[in-house]
């Protein structure tokens, strides 16, 4: 057998030894992942990665690939045992990786072990040896001094053996020997189930240092991209399922929503919401690092409330950014000039960013992952998205409590204050909202009211909740003007609202 020099004691910028658990770890160049994992994939281990079909196994294997040669400048060897190379290549060009000029350069090579080929170096008569399979992998990983492998599908493999103990020790085999070659190994398998068996043979999750589940699961007809890191031999990791996409021209992208050992802060300064009445409301206004949440039923005032806090924003002299699911950027600039808000202006002058998208334009992770880009590439001091409920049409209720978990904490992590609007009718007794938790993770709730009268139906606006400060308790009524909204006195008869 063609055995590569021992390349146990290489190091390099990638590698990290993580300070919890001792671990060496590589990047694995999936945005997301790190975080996930503490710190990247253990170095000169196996990690399988399983996962129905198109739940994004050979992306996966890919990307860690061609991270090791764009950040590491780390050749390697990609083994695959169902598309054709000529495949892979061509599929993979999307996501911006020119996998034809890495392997003119020698920086990645190809093992085709695919079924088109029948290779007679796999297959000796009725018996199956992997030693002419595991020859052919260490030479190309001497020839190219290769420090990652990924091997897509390992099911395809075991699928040539009848007896399952002469597979797992094949497999165990194929494992120490890239151990010994010094390189990090990713392999897919395939399983049949989101939520059934790990593997189709049931040993492969066994046999691995490292397994990643990957789910594209379909829940009341909508799906839900998670990764999860079932276990990791060694190390630490978050546990739980976490939402991932895949972007054009990046790949992979996880979100992270195990968050509450990351802190962000809090303050006792006082910023406006952008009504002076309001802040009156509020004791002084907003604490920073804040997050408002601002419910009520369909037109009650809510988008004028986000209004008038971008508004307020920009007349301090902060950045500020709105992110609207319900209307478009034109009715936006019509609907705050009626309000006295010049929204164009503060557009012009950089101030202001507006982004409007309708929510059926892509998926919630899509959704999550342009608005923490908008937020990171803006820099605003404050963010306000209108509606969450928006988005709520288009993702499973665990997708959604998710969701805001992951984008409420990105907005307190880089901004000063942030706003949510969420749409109902019965804010307080709204099952379905506080499943969401969006109450919960909120620091200062208002709720806006619609308030019978004899022969008219007028607006209410009451701060429900708002931690560590004082505020009013009263439900007061307020009309909404050329002005924006003008706070009155309290109902006189606000009991009949609930």
């Amino acid at each position: 057998m063609a055995v590569a020099d021992d390349r146990t004691d290489r190091t390099d910028s990638d590698d990290r030894t993580d300070r919890t658990d001792g671990t060496e770890r590589l990047e694995a160049g999936i945005p997301g992942l790190e975080l996930v994992t503490n710190g990247g994939l253990p170095r000169n281990r196996l990690t399988l990665v399983t996962g129905t079909a198109g739940s994004g196994k050979t992306v996966f294997a890919a990307q860690f690939l061609a991270t090791g040669i764009l950040q590491g400048k780390e050749p390697g060897v990609f083994v695959t045992f169902e598309e054709r190379p000529d495949s892979v290549t061509r599929n993979m060009r999307s996501l911006g990786w020119d996998i034809a000029s890495w392997e003119r350069e020698g920086t990645w090579s190809y093992i085709d072990a695919s079924p088109a080929y029948h290779i007679d170096t796999v297959f000796l008569g009725t018996d199956y040896d992997l030693t002419p399979l595991l020859n052919r992998i260490c030479a190309a990983i001497e020839e190219t001094g290769a420090r990652r492998v990924a091997i897509d599908s390992v099911g395809s493999l075991m699928a040539q053996f009848e007896n399952g103990s002469r597979a797992r020790q094949v497999l165990f085999q194929l494992a120490k020997t890239l151990e010994s070659q010094g390189v990090t190994t990713v392999v897919t398998a395939e399983r049949e189930e989101d939520y059934g068996p790990i593997t189709q043979l049931g040993f492969e999750e066994y046999v691995a240092d490292n397994v990643v589940i990957l789910r594209n699961a379909l829940e009341g007809e909508k799906r839900r991209r998670t990764l999860e890191v079932l276990k990791m031999r060694g190390g630490a990791h978050m546990k739980g399922e976490h939402l991932f996409t895949l972007l054009p021209g990046e790949g992979i992208v996880v979100v992270p929503v195990a968050i509450s050992s990351i802190g962000y802060g809090s303050s006792t300064r006082r910023l406006s919401s952008g009504v002076a009445q309001l802040d009156d409301m509020f004791c002084g206004g907003l604490f920073e690092r804040s997050l408002w949440l601002v419910a009520g039923a369909t037109g009650t005032g809510k988008s004028l409330v986000a209004t008038q806090f971008v508004a307020g924003g920009a007349a301090s002299g902060e950045r500020c950014l709105l992110h609207s699911f319900e209307e478009s950027h034109d009715q936006l600039l019509r609907n705050a000039a009626a309000w006295g808000v010049d929204l164009e202006e503060m557009e012009r002058r950089g101030s202001v960013a507006i982004v409007a998208e309708a929510p059926e334009a892509a998926s919630l992770e899509d959704h999550l992952q342009r608005m923490k880009a908008a937020i990171d590439a803006f820099e605003p001091d404050r963010v306000a998205i209108d509606s969450l409920t928006a988005l709520q049409r288009i993702a499973t209720v665990k997708s959604f409590r998710e969701y805001v978990l992951g984008l409420t904490f990105h907005i307190k992590l880089r901004s000063m204050l942030g706003l949510v609007t969420s749409t109902g009718g019965d804010f307080l007794h709204a099952e379905s909202t506080s499943d969401l938790h969006v109450s919960t993770i909120s620091d200062v709730i208002t709720l806006l009211h619609y308030v019978p009268t004899e022969g008219e139906m007028r607006r209410a606006v009451q701060v429900l909740k708002m931690r560590g400060s004082d505020h009013d308790k009263a439900v007061r009524e307020f009309s909404i003007t050329s002005h924006g909204m003008v706070i009155g006195e309290p109902v006189s008869d606000a009991a009949r609202l609930f």
